[in-house]
């Protein structure tokens, strides 16, 4: 089977997991072309892993932009499936003339799609993020007969579900991969119950052998928090609860691995509240992760809102306890007090106490991090995710009902 995997934007440092998906399926025995709607900026491009994939992806839009995206489109209009999705597009589009223009824009890139999948012989067409790049996918199965699947996240696509029909893409598509049931149950607010059988749970995944023994030098603690420096990950929080915990006594490095359009503001609190020990890593790739990770007192991820964070599950199979807020569906990887410490989000003296009872425990961050590694190993290891992955595109394209997940209820 071939199949052709679409992303917004691929390969991105913030989305490794999507990457490690598509290796795996390769491993598998699946031929995987990896399509982008746009080029990745060059600052993602943090390791080697990300450059050869950078290399080997097909880009829509600069196609679309060359005379070739023209000959495409003009060969289309002869085609009685693009009229139909076309029509599928306007009845689609988010209302108003701005909404209209874009999804005639996303036409005219699932028209390109469509072309390169039809000339590569794509069996099946697979996108991960359910907002643009899936209303392309959903146009170009339309145009193609190509059919098509995608991987529902959240949380952000459940804020505007009427805006991107996700009711229409569930109805279309052939299965949904649901990253928890948190995200499945959401699914099934915005979608008929005729199309719940479809929904299966198929968890984002890390590969645990990345992540070996510890090596957590002896000295001063270091807290870590790897993500995106946006509004929605709550870093003032942790910058402000750092600050108090320093301020009664405490003393540990901190380390933000990432980059963001919050970035300036977040060093500009820094340095208001005095804080020292406070390192800006930017991007880094997965090795690199993996090494900082190796020695680290614990992870710290004060999200206002979440799918299920991936960095937390690198941090379980590297042993690292961690500290994150109690939403969506983090508590179906982080169980409270076991694998790591769930609390209100926003709420900076909770944090407080959980960071600090950390700080102050050796014995417990180790007890925290062996069973953290032991969940992930259960339910988060993306070789055994992938295989479920490949089976249902795989049962879908023999005409078989995948059935229940294997050690499903």
């Amino acid at each position: 089977m071939k199949i052709a995997y679409l992303t917004g934007e691929y390969p991105r440092a913030t989305d490794t997991f999507i990457q490690r998906e598509v290796a795996q399926l390769r491993k598998l025995g699946f031929e995987v072309e990896t399509c982008s709607i746009r080029r990745t900026d060059a600052a993602h491009l943090v390791g080697p892993e990300q450059r050869e994939e950078a290399k080997q992806t097909f880009h829509v839009l600069p196609a679309f932009a060359s005379l070739r995206g023209l000959g495409t489109l003009l060969r289309n209009l002869g085609r009685g499936s693009f009229w139909g999705a076309l029509g599928l597009a306007w009845r689609t589009a988010p209302r108003g003339v701005k909404g209209r223009l874009y999804n005639l824009i996303y036409l005219a890139e699932a028209a390109v799609l469509a072309d390169r999948m039809q000339a590569h012989g794509i069996t099946h067409l697979h996108n991960h993020i359910a907002k643009a790049s899936c209303t392309v996918a959903m146009l170009a199965s339309r145009i193609s007969g190509i059919p098509f699947s995608f991987t529902l996240h959240g949380p952000d696509i459940f804020f505007e579900p009427h805006h991107w029909r996700l009711d229409e893409k569930i109805a279309r598509a052939q299965f949904v991969a649901c990253i928890s049931h948190f995200c499945r149950s959401q699914a099934m607010v915005f979608s008929a119950p005729e199309h719940w059988a479809k929904l299966h749970i198929v968890h984002c995944g890390v590969e645990p052998d990345r992540y070996g023994a510890r090596d957590r030098p002896s000295g001063r603690a270091s807290v870590l928090f790897v993500g995106r420096l946006a509004g929605v990950k709550g870093v003032p929080v942790l910058l402000r609860t750092c600050a108090a915990l320093r301020a009664s006594g405490l003393e540990f490095d901190l380390t933000l691995v990432g980059d963001g359009p919050e970035r300036a503001s977040h060093e500009a609190l820094v340095s208001e509240l005095g804080l020292t020990g406070v390192t800006f890593a930017g991007y880094q790739s997965q090795s690199r992760v993996a090494e900082l990770l190796a020695g680290a007192d614990m992870l710290v991820l004060p999200s206002f809102a979440e799918g299920v964070p991936v960095v937390l599950m690198e941090a379980m199979a590297a042993q690292v306890p961690v500290v994150t807020t109690r939403i969506a569906g983090v508590p179906e990887l982080v169980e409270d007090g076991v694998s790591g410490l769930l609390v209100p989000p926003g709420d900076d003296v909770a944090l407080g106490v959980a960071m600090s009872s950390l700080l102050d425990d050796a014995d417990l961050r180790a007890r925290m991090g062996a069973a953290g590694r032991e969940k992930v190993l259960a339910e988060f290891d993306i070789a055994q995710e992938a295989a479920w992955l490949g089976h249902l595109v795989t049962a879908h394209h023999e005409g078989r009902t995948p059935g229940l997940r294997p050690g499903a209820a």
